[in-house]
């Protein structure tokens, strides 16, 4: 055969300026394509040779060679798979998106948009990604089977192409680049390595380096590690071999605390190999912080950080996902949010859930070092995750009145050792564990027996309104609104003593509501106060004072809403108080104690007096005149 120029199909030129100045970000990408193309030659030469025994006659070992020759300036990538005849020369490097290449040229300039069809695996761009660093590419084939001709494939990119007959011995392909000025750092060695590493480190065939223009030697190690783990049955992988996977993957030296592989199958198809961590990192909760999973395709890297594939809330979550059936835009550079995709998500989000929920069970060690390292993420997911509320509810922890220490207790545990009376979780929202377990709005209910989940974590103050029940029991807040304990008979009791001291005390709470007015609502005598002598409450809408500090902390505008200060009638203090203002109405020291109570429950709920100088003379001159 003679050689003979051809003229590329359609606007093709158009096509490839667009190809190469504009369709991908990084022109390192043009060895993923290649080397993506090798193994795609293979694998078509074994899927052929199943019922063509003589396509493999050579009993081949497959191998995918990397050559560069710094002299002459060329990068080769060489595999012995299916090869390319004449005619497949020319359909597939000849013509590109041979749907039309109108509306192929319209998707790749609108490729930014949101409606941009997924092209990938549908037009073969990937090969003209090459004319990002080279001047000229040449494609010599052999394809297998009987008769076939080797051929060569030759052009500058400029418009044109070539067909001629070659010589080659074996069946296969070489791509051979002659790279442009400025593009010599792809012939290095370590350049090389790098990015088989990056892009192709799990393609199932080795993947070896050779220099000056010389095959490398069969015995030459392989730059990729082949082991794509998450496409093997969990039985025929080494715990040993997951933990070498995740510190590659991660670069941490911990093992992961679990490995969780998933395969599903059916109308979207996929494998993924996740893990969950033992610790986070402290960059966990920095806003401009990339999550999410790698992603691979046939086992080639497309990118890492796919955040459309895990929600948010399970950021701590590493490991990769691989599936044909994703929706890549033409550059395979990022996700097009469609139905497949939220499919995926949806089953990682259900298999990590219940992966958790097994963990509480049967390791709840474990599960306590997972919760206390990442259970303040896992929590965002009670916010903005309505689909998976009631799993999440299952999931989190709190420390409580009766835990000892830094002790972590369920919904589900709570539940469960309620006494019969009690009706209602109680819970408390506050800065700190130390503050909670002093705070005196929990004194009646711990009075009785009941437990009080304490919510220190700054999310727990925007998750409670999700948190309104657990299986069928109301959460209630001990420091906002009105609080009534025990039975019906019980708290028909308390209500009719509660009345007759209001009575008994209304002169000084009246008094008093008048001298703080402005600082609090309302004053009022307490059903919470065994012990203290008063404390600050909330009406049942409004935000509690942690929830205020915090809005704050934010350069948040926090609305004004005094709270009601609450007296215990039975405290020595109260009733002394009551007692000078029955024999002096006009004793300027009930002005001054009632400024030192508004100060006292201000420090007891972990606010600041609202005049702390005053409050530190008051507190002096007390102890003087004792």
């Amino acid at each position: 055969m003679s050689k003979k120029s051809h003229i590329f199909k359609a606007e093709i030129q158009q096509v490839l300026d667009l190809v190469i100045h504009s369709l991908y970000s990084k022109k390192e990408i043009f060895l993923r394509e290649l080397v993506s193309n090798a193994s795609d030659a293979i694998d078509r030469a074994q899927y052929v040779g199943l019922t063509d025994k003589a396509v493999v006659a050579d009993a081949p070992q497959w191998r995918i060679d990397i050559i560069a020759d710094k002299d002459e300036r060329t990068l080769m990538v060489c595999d012995n798979g299916m090869g390319m005849s004449e005619e497949d020369m020319d359909k597939n490097l000849g013509v590109i998106a041979s749907s039309g290449t109108q509306a192929f040229t319209q998707a790749l300039k609108e490729k930014q948009g949101a409606d941009v069809p997924a092209l990938i695996g549908q037009f073969g761009v990937g090969f003209y990604s090459a004319f990002m660093v080279a001047e000229e590419v040449t494609v010599i084939s052999l394809k297998r089977g009987e008769g076939q001709k080797a051929v060569r494939w030759s052009s500058t990119g400029s418009g044109t192409y070539s067909l001629e007959d070659a010589a080659r011995d074996k069946p296969g392909t070489t791509v051979v680049l002659k790279l442009r000025e400025g593009m010599d750092e792809f012939l290095g060695e370590w350049r090389v390595r790098e990015q088989v590493k990056k892009y192709s480190d799990f393609i199932a065939y080795p993947i070896r380096f050779g220099e000056k223009g010389e095959a490398p030697k069969d015995d030459a190690e392989p730059l990729n590690t082949m082991k794509a783990l998450w496409k093997r049955a969990k039985s025929d992988v080494k715990p040993e071999e997951y933990e070498e996977f995740y510190t590659h993957l991660t670069h941490d030296h911990q093992p992961p605390l679990k490995t969780v592989p998933v395969a599903v199958e059916g109308m979207v198809e996929f494998k993924a190999l996740l893990f969950i961590p033992r610790e986070g990192g402290f960059d966990m909760f920095m806003p401009n912080r990339k999550h999410g999973l790698n992603l691979y395709v046939r086992n080639v890297f497309i990118g890492a950080d796919f955040d459309l594939l895990l929600p948010e809330y399970l950021r701590f979550v590493k490991g990769v996902v691989d599936s044909s059936d994703l929706p890549l835009n033409v550059s395979r550079e990022m996700l097009q949010d469609d139905a497949v995709i939220r499919k995926i998500k949806s089953n990682i989000t259900g298999k990590i859930l219940s992966t958790l929920a097994e963990m509480q069970k049967d390791a709840p060690e474990d599960y306590r070092l997972f919760f206390t390292a990442f259970g303040r993420i896992l929590k965002e997911g009670l916010h903005f995750d309505w689909e998976n509320g009631d799993k999440l509810k299952g999931l989190v922890l709190f420390p409580s009145a009766k835990t000892e220490g830094n002790g972590l207790i369920s919904f589900k545990d709570y539940a469960a050792a309620m006494p019969e009376a009690q009706k209602d979780i109680y819970y408390l929202i506050s800065d700190d564990l130390k503050t909670a377990r002093q705070s005196p709005h929990i004194e009646a209910v711990a009075g009785r027996g009941f437990d009080v989940l304490f919510l220190t974590d700054p999310v727990d103050a925007y998750i409670i309104d999700r948190l309104a029940e657990f299986d069928g029991k109301k959460l209630t807040a001990v420091d906002k609104g009105d609080l009534e304990l025990g039975s019906d008979e019980e708290k028909s009791e308390a209500k009719q003593k509660l009345e007759a001291a209001t009575t008994e005390y209304k002169s000084l709470t009246d008094f008093i509501k008048e001298h703080l007015k402005g600082d609090v609502s309302e004053v009022k005598l307490s059903p919470r106060l065994t012990d203290s002598a008063c404390c600050l409450v909330a009406s049942e809408h409004a935000l509690n004072a942690s929830m205020e500090r915090l809005m704050r902390a934010m350069n948040q505008t926090v609305p004004d809403q005094p709270r009601i200060l609450e007296l215990n009638p039975n405290h020595a203090l109260i009733q002394k108080m009551n007692a000078m203002y029955a024999a002096d109405a006009a004793d300027p020291a009930l002005a001054d104690y009632a400024d030192l109570l508004l100060g006292q429950a201000q420090l007891a709920e972990g606010s600041p007096p609202k005049d702390p100088q005053r409050f530190n003379r008051l507190i002096s001159g007390l102890m003087v005149s004792e």
